[in-house]
């Protein structure tokens, strides 16, 4: 069983930063790439950032220069660092991680975590 526990969620004023962590636990193969998707309230989820094994990057535009991902691959952690947060950043954020169904395999398993809710507002 395969657990990805998030944390670091909350409220916080425009201009403010919080820090999200999921942390991956159980029987996992091997983790691949990790990624933050977020989704607003009657929109669909969307990709926020993701990190590759060799830690390449790749942001939504909407949050190039503010977020920072990051991960820790002897803890199985992936972070986003947010900062100058907007209130079009309200959203619940789920990690994500991309793992092989077995060994050699290209085909992959993706893990979702249970989400964390960012609400910005003053």
């Amino acid at each position: 069983q395969v657990q990805l526990v998030e944390s670091g969620g909350g409220l916080v004023q425009p201009g403010g930063s919080l820090r999200l962590s999921c942390v991956v636990s159980g029987s996992i193969l091997r983790i691949l790439t990790m990624a933050w998707y977020r989704q607003a309230p009657g929109k669909q989820r969307e990709l926020v950032a993701a990190i590759t094994p060799s830690s390449s990057t790749d942001y939504a535009n909407s949050v190039k220069g503010r977020f920072t991902i990051s991960r820790d691959n002897a803890k199985n952690a992936v972070y986003l660092q947010m900062n100058n947060l907007k209130p079009e950043d309200t959203a619940v954020y789920y990690c994500k991680v991309d793992s092989p169904a077995y060994p050699g395999s290209r085909m992959t398993f993706d893990y979702w975590g249970q989400g964390t809710q960012v609400t910005v507002s003053s």
